[in-house]
């Protein structure tokens, strides 16, 4: 335990390295889609850094406390209804947008059953952004155009891997009953989102 604090530890602060060092003339305008290549490179090593982070945290204080997995679900559900709007009005993808959509519609009804568990639970569901996960949403609306695709791909991919180690984590894990159920019966619809999103990928490398 003490070993994996120690890496999120590391990679939060990695991660804030990478968002100072971020070029100035980077911008969080949908409009403007002109990431310089240095910015896209940042960029690009902010969501890894980030995704390693969340993949810590889910695996350590995510599956075993309660109200960092509130706190996760609930940030989790925020972040892929706002990257599925930004996927819906700029990609190209047939596939891409049908997978936002279904992103939309899945994140809105588990967020809205979060919410009663949570007050049950005693815990309140985050009701913004935490700055890694802005950070994702930021990056994915300064994409350029040819590499916007990619771009929410590769979050995806990663955004799904945590939200699957978290939910299967609490479910083993958790302490209250009628979110551990919740999270058993989310997992497999997390998988699947997960397997489409995969396929997505194979996809576009061919």
């Amino acid at each position: 335990m003490k070993h994996a604090l120690f890496l999120g530890a590391a990679a939060v602060a990695a991660l804030s390295l990478a968002a100072c060092n971020k070029p100035a003339n980077t911008t969080t305008d949908p409009s403007a889609q002109n990431a310089t290549p240095v910015g896209a490179a940042v960029d690009k090593a902010q969501d890894a850094t980030g995704a390693a982070v969340g993949e810590t945290s889910a695996n350590t204080l995510g599956a075993h406390d309660t109200g960092a997995f509130v706190s996760n679900a609930s940030q989790s559900d925020m972040y892929e209804i706002e990257a599925a709007k930004i996927a819906q009005a700029r990609s190209k993808s047939a596939d891409i947008k049908a997978f936002a959509k279904m992103m939309a519609t899945d994140h809105a009804a588990t967020s809205k059953a979060l919410g009663p568990l949570a007050q049950a639970a005693g815990k309140t569901p985050a009701d913004k952004l935490d700055q890694r996960r802005q950070g994702f949403i930021d990056n994915l609306k300064t994409a350029s155009d040819a590499d916007f695709d990619k771009t929410y791909v590769d979050q995806q991919l990663a955004a799904h891997k945590e939200a699957l180690d978290l939910m299967n984590g609490y479910a083993k894990d958790g302490s209250d009953a009628g979110l551990k159920d919740a999270a058993a019966k989310t997992a497999p619809k997390v998988q699947m989102h997960l397997d489409k999103i995969t396929a997505i990928q194979a996809a576009m490398k061919k």
